[in-house]
């Protein structure tokens, strides 16, 4: 077993879809709730985008990173917080990172309206799969829970 955190790094075709998810956020389309987030780099200090999924859970609101411990999860680690954008409207947030222990539902919901997008990255667990199941993969999937501050 390695000892790296776990990241499924993206395709050609999901790069490209990925900046075409992004664009279309940044100006004004979302698809599906989705979001266009900028934080900035640990190391450049300039604001780094990627398309999202921002999802609601309970009264909260959270970013979950299907590909692992990415490079935007490293830069949200660094700087606390970032922005999401849907055209215009700029949110500003703070973001706090979730241990394992309290990830199953916000993992189990998650999948539940994303796995059609996202099932692909999390090794055969979906949303049908048991809590022991989404328990044993939540450490590979960073969540944070995150607070809009502007």
């Amino acid at each position: 077993m390695s000892s790296s955190p776990y990241y499924l790094q993206s395709s050609p075709l999901n790069v490209r879809l990925n900046r075409v998810i992004g664009w279309l956020a940044r100006h004004g389309i979302s698809l599906m709730g989705s979001a266009e987030m900028s934080v900035p780099g640990r190391k450049s200090g300039r604001m780094q985008r990627v398309p999202v999924n921002p999802h609601h859970y309970d009264g909260g609101q959270y970013l979950v990173s299907a590909r692992g411990h990415s490079q935007w999860v490293r830069n949200m680690r660094a700087a606390g917080g970032g922005e999401l954008r849907v055209g215009r409207r700029a949110h500003a947030f703070t973001a706090v990172e979730l241990p394992d222990a309290e990830k199953l539902p916000i993992l189990r919901t998650y999948l539940e309206k994303w796995g059609w997008e996202v099932n692909q990255y999390f090794a055969g667990v979906t949303a049908k799969s048991s809590d022991e199941e989404i328990i044993a993969c939540a450490a590979d999937h960073p969540v944070f829970r995150i607070t809009v501050t502007s």
